[in-house]
């Protein structure tokens, strides 16, 4: 069996995750693995580097796959364009190492979250980008997002509940741009826990709108509560850009 990685892009609008789910292929995981197991005439299993959630896209998501499948990774590109849904697009297969590991190799995973800060929405971009309307201090929430460059315990910005999940991370470096009306939060780190991505967002937004002092946001990250963080941005307007091996 040869081990391949592919970096694949998606719109997330209409599917339920990366995840495939049971008795649900409507997953970005899903839609993969069924077109490659009638390519490959064997089951196949799509390894993902992580989960994303419902309606959440990619620019750049990396996974592998394990075939004997014979076939050129130029004809399988071909096969997987053709088959499908036009949402869904395998840019890049290449063959690698037997061990290689998508989610286990990746040393860290960059999301952008999008925003259209002008005062109307975009009609033609609105499925993919966040609009607020309020000013939104920007100066305020760079300084906020100082606070959680680094490793932490990100517990008050997770809504997972088990106990035996470490919440420890480490964000590497957040940064926050504007081109006229639109902003990006650009968010690098080794790795994130659910919701933590867009919790991390809705609290710094939260900040820019006067909501939360840029101040609170250490105190957020020491009382471990999630109660006292932002609300979970919505998941439209948030890409996984990269993932860095």
């Amino acid at each position: 069996m040869k081990n391949f990685k592919i970096t694949i892009e998606y719109d997330g609008s209409r599917y339920k995750g990366w995840q495939r789910l049971q008795d649900n292929e409507n997953t970005i995981q899903g839609k993969i693995e069924n077109v490659l197991t009638k390519l490959c005439g064997h089951n196949v299993q799509v390894v993902g580097c992580g989960r994303t959630d419902a309606g959440v896209h990619a620019e750049n998501y990396t996974a592998n796959f394990y075939t004997d499948c014979i076939l050129s990774e130029e004809m399988m590109i071909d096969y997987l364009y053709e088959f499908l849904p036009e949402d869904i697009v395998v840019k890049d297969i290449k063959e690698v190492g037997e061990r290689f590991h998508s989610r286990y190799n990746a040393k860290s995973k960059t999301y952008v979250y999008k925003i259209n800060n002008g005062k109307f929405r975009n009609v033609f971009d609105r499925k993919y980008i966040y609009h607020i309307d309020e000013n939104l201090d920007l100066d305020a929430m760079k300084k906020a997002s100082e606070a959680l460059i680094g490793t932490h315990d990100f517990q008050s910005f997770t809504t997972l509940k088990s106990k035996k999940k470490s919440t420890v991370k480490t964000i590497n470096y957040i940064n926050i741009k504007k081109d006229n009306d639109y902003v990006e939060i650009e968010i690098n780190g080794d790795g994130f826990l659910w919701h933590m991505v867009r919790i991390i967002v809705g609290t710094l937004l939260a900040v820019g709108k006067g909501n939360l002092k840029y101040t609170d946001v250490e105190k957020i990250l020491t009382m471990k509560k999630r109660q006292d963080a932002g609300p979970i941005a919505q998941s439209k307007g948030l890409f996984l850009r990269n993932v860095e091996y």
